[in-house]
């Protein structure tokens, strides 16, 4: 008997030119390795459902809950800057909508499925390591409330998945708001399309913007969202690693978890992942390559601007171009914060960009660091310690003439300092841990980095920046 999920599919209501439709491929013998019980729960499941077998058949892709539509959605994008013209869902398939307990439309998503229309010669499984990586850092992005696409489930299949070697294969659940990126308004962009861009602009709006006007509406409404969102990335340390277009969600999610990673020492060149070889998604460059991707999404949108030609750019260079400032003033206010400073000054960037100097001549790990500050601990995270007394003074006269108590500004810190983030040397103990069929290293993990502000002092070791001998320098795309 197939279990029920009240869906409601309107992405597979839209014309065919938008997806293929795809019924996952069965697995062998699928196992479960984790429900998230509160997330299922927000979209009104029961997990309890989720974890029998029948329920486990559906998250594995083996069996169908009834009213599910599977499809494989279309895209293109940018990847590393050539543009592709198609790429797609080639291991993924959205199973149906479904409307959250808040009123909120969630895409649910197999990753790792089976190959798809838009597989290209790949074969559209994934294996246990990236499916618990993105299951662990998704959901301590939410709990640090970043907006990004969540972890509902993971399955493993009971069969391998051959890359370099054999590795034992896995099924992800994601939930989004929606699926949809700059890479699918490049798809019909690229085939002149106008009629379906027109179809999607209308979609995207009534979905996540519906108080912005028109194809220039959405693209500013977009340019917000992400520069708010590249901003909180920041703030915490994170690289994404592979900021494609087809990676960059149109409501400002933080979308597709591959080589991604929490910087342990701060150094704003740092690279993670094994395929940017030339650093063009660094942590420095994320807001440069945010705008690069909002200028593809704008020209993506440019015949629906009107006739003029020559005017729709000038509005959509004027719209791309607002992204600096908002990106400023969205990253001023996060490490204002940081430092415990709730007013504005004309010399708080300079004071803020001075202790990152600071950090990173001194090797400083930026979690912790942030974390101690306002204790006896801070100096203790250089290598040199007088950097850090040499910066102080100016930071302590800047907090009297903030005008908040210590108190509040120490709260302040707690709350916008995450004291355990997830540390590439944790995730990568527990994926080995896991290919040996012990996920007691991953479940401790959720659990912990579901409250990432608070201390935890049974738990401290997971704040611990990895020995030279632990440290993860790569992190690889899931494919």
């Amino acid at each position: 008997m197939p279990i029920t999920i009240p869906f409601d599919n309107s992405y597979a209501r839209l014309p065919d030119s938008f997806f293929a439709h795809q019924r996952p491929m069965p697995v062998i013998a699928p196992d479960l390795i984790a429900v998230n019980q509160r997330l299922a729960l927000e979209l009104g499941i029961d997990p309890d459902m989720l974890g029998s077998l029948e329920g486990i058949a559906v998250l594995a892709g083996n069996a169908l809950a009834a009213g599910s539509e599977p499809i494989a959605q279309a895209y293109a994008g940018h990847q590393f800057g050539n543009f592709v013209p198609q790429l797609g869902d080639g291991r993924a398939v959205l199973l149906g909508e479904v409307i959250d307990q808040n009123g909120i439309r969630r895409d649910i998503q197999l990753k790792g499925s089976g190959p798809t229309p838009f597989s290209r010669n790949g074969d559209g499984r994934a294996w246990l390591g990236p499916v618990l990586r993105e299951y662990i850092v998704s959901e301590a992005m939410h709990a640090m409330g970043i907006p990004t696409t969540r972890a509902l489930a993971a399955v493993s299949t009971g069969q391998k998945v051959q890359r370099e070697s054999a590795l034992p294969g896995a099924v992800l659940t994601r939930v989004a708001s929606s699926h949809i990126r700059v890479g699918t308004f490049q798809y019909f962009a690229a085939r002149q399309n106008t009629e379906a861009l027109q179809v999607l602009t209308d979609y995207a709006i009534a979905r996540h913007y519906p108080e912005a006007e028109g194809a220039l509406g959405l693209l500013q409404a977009a340019i917000v969202r992400q520069a708010k969102l590249i901003a909180q990335w920041m703030s915490v340390g994170f690289i994404h690693g592979v900021m494609n277009t087809d990676n960059c969600h149109i409501a400002g999610e933080t979308i597709d978890y591959g080589p991604c990673a929490f910087m342990d020492r701060y150094h704003p060149e740092t690279v993670f992942s094994s395929i940017d070889q030339r650093g063009r998604y660094a942590y420095q460059n994320q807001p440069d390559i945010a705008v690069w991707n909002l200028a593809q999404l704008a020209t993506s949108l440019l015949p629906l601007m009107g006739g003029d030609k020559d005017v729709a750019i000038e509005k959509a260079t004027e719209a791309v171009h607002r992204f600096a400032d908002l990106f400023q003033s969205e990253w001023l206010n996060l490490f204002r914060a940081k430092i415990g400073l709730r007013s504005a000054e004309e010399g708080d960037a300079a004071l803020i960009g001075d202790l990152l100097a600071r950090m990173t001549a001194g090797d400083a790990d930026f979690s912790n660091c942030f974390r101690a500050l306002g204790t006896a601990k801070a100096r203790d995270q250089f290598s040199n310690p007088a950097a850090f007394d040499q910066w102080a003074p100016a930071w302590a006269a800047r907090r009297v003439r903030d005008g908040s108590t210590e108190e509040e500004q120490a709260t302040l810190m707690e709350r916008t300092n995450p004291a355990v983030i997830p540390r590439n040397h944790r995730i990568e103990e527990a994926i080995q841990a896991g290919v040996a069929g012990d996920f007691a290293p991953f479940e401790r993990l959720n659990r912990v980095l579901s409250n990432p502000y608070s201390e935890q002092q049974k738990e401290a070791d997971l704040t611990r920046p990895p020995q030279p001998e632990e440290e993860v320098l790569q992190t690889f795309c899931g494919t």
